[in-house]
């Protein structure tokens, strides 16, 4: 015994001892902090004005889609769509500085159209266009009630989405607004018979009370992407670090120090307490933080959105990724034992990392509806249930025995694995200069 805690001791210091792993601890929740912050200052961004040409010959349409995109109409706009969707105040006042920065990209230029026919206006616009004296023009057909009416928007900015978009929804409410007008039906009544239901959406826990379920979705999602890139990173090490000492053969020295056996255990033992260690320092750094906005009154808002989590959701957490662990890492240490090179092992280690891809991909379905028949079997299967099981926990905590079925199945696949990964590891660490072949490594198996 003492031996194994030597081989654990050595390669939990020969990862968390390395400037490599403070770096990886900081830079994944940087990377999380940038993949959420980036888009918004991307869209934040203020690009230079639209010049836009509006050609109405009916001058029905013009007057209506200018006041549209006025900033104060959008700011407007986008209040209702926060009272539409029950957003938070600080959300409500992005929403309105959004949308006074769009409307304040665009400018209305002029351009005379009177008496020219439809193919020579586009000739001028297209050439202004080219001149760089505007950036798109629209067209209104001149009858805006015919089925066939074609609006034509042409821009030299094509792929600026947002600023489509506005357009977009502001040329529909304009020309709406006309149709109304020349039917006789009154505008602001009929907004107020089709104005949307006040929907409110929660969840309902096992005991039957009431959970805010609006940030449900995404710290499902985050807990699922963490448990996906810890294990895949990880097991790389684990294979990374079998083909190097088989590279530089110091298999065969440690072989006579310690079964083959005793050093895979130790090794995987090492590398899980690292990855352990690791993972506590994103939860305690997250809990911290929630701890801090609770305090906050802007952050205490923001921390009532978020779902319910308890230290006993923590300890599966934990509990799971170390099942998951021991589960891919075992392969990944097969895979070592049986290539040559770490460019070998990587084409080979393709098929585990699909696996935990599906198992991420289940977790969409386990968060849609975690009672149901595919959840319960996707949370108990091994190879899955590492990924799956903790989400499932999240959305709603299932009955215990399924909890225990599952950590029941995980182990025997685990202690399946770590046997079978032995039995390799033990002549595959020996073999140098070929990669084994699979009725070579199913006879490795079969010897006593």
């Amino acid at each position: 015994m003492s031996k194994v805690f030597a081989v654990v001791r050595h390669e939990y210091k020969k990862i968390v001892l390395k400037w490599t792993f403070l770096i990886g601890t900081l830079l994944f929740p940087l990377l999380g902090i940038g993949f959420t912050l980036v888009p918004v200052l991307l869209f934040s961004i203020k690009g230079e004005p639209i010049r836009l040409v509006i050609v109405d010959p009916t001058n029905r349409v013009e007057p209506r889609l200018r006041a549209n995109l006025a900033p104060d109409r959008l700011a407007a706009r986008a209040r209702k769509a926060a009272e539409d969707v029950d957003i938070t105040a600080s959300q409500e006042e992005q929403l309105k500085r959004g949308s006074k920065q769009i409307a304040s990209g665009f400018v209305f230029v002029s351009h005379e159209v009177e008496g020219k026919p439809a193919d020579e206006i586009r000739r001028e616009l297209n050439a202004r266009a080219a001149a760089d004296e505007i950036d798109g023009y629209i067209i209104v057909p001149p009858d805006i009630e015919a089925p066939s009416a074609k609006f034509e928007f042409r821009s030299r900015k094509a792929g600026d989405f947002i600023a489509n978009e506005t357009l977009r929804d502001a040329l529909n409410q304009a020309v709406r607004s006309e149709r109304l007008r020349g039917a006789n039906i009154d505008e602001k009544m009929l907004g107020t018979l089709s104005r949307n239901v006040d929907f409110q959406a929660r969840s309902i826990s096992e005991t039957g009370e009431e959970r805010n379920s609006d940030m449900l979705y995404l710290a499902s999602l985050v807990i699922g992407m963490m448990l996906y890139i810890t294990l895949t990173i990880y097991g790389q090490v684990i294979m990374g670090a079998v083909v190097e000492e088989k590279e530089t053969r110091i298999a065969e020295i440690l072989f006579s120090s310690a079964t083959p056996f005793v050093l895979m255990f130790g090794k995987l033992v090492g590398v899980a307490l690292a990855g352990l260690t690791q993972l506590g320092i994103w939860v305690g750094t997250l809990v911290a933080l929630v701890a801090y906005l609770s305090t906050q009154a802007d952050g205490a808002q923001f921390i009532a959105t978020l779902p319910a989590i308890t230290p006993l959701m923590i300890f599966y957490f934990f509990v799971f990724f170390v099942l998951g662990y021991f589960i891919y890492a075992s392969i990944f240490a097969l895979i070592g034992s049986m290539v040559t090179t770490v460019q070998e092992g990587g084409q080979f280690a393709f098929p585990p990392m699909m696996l935990m891809l599906i198992g991420f991909y289940f977790c969409f379905a386990v968060i849609r509806d975690p009672n149901s028949s595919l959840s319960f079997w996707v949370s108990i299967a091994p190879l899955f249930a590492p990924m799956t099981m903790p989400v499932r926990i999240l959305a709603e905590m299932p009955p215990f025995w399924q909890i225990a079925l599952s950590v029941a199945l995980n182990s025997l696949a685990i202690a399946g694995l770590v046997w079978l990964a032995g039995r390799v590891y033990r002549v595959g660490m020996l073999m140098y200069g070929k990669r084994a072949t699979l009725p070579e490594v199913w006879k490795w198996i079969r010897q006593a």
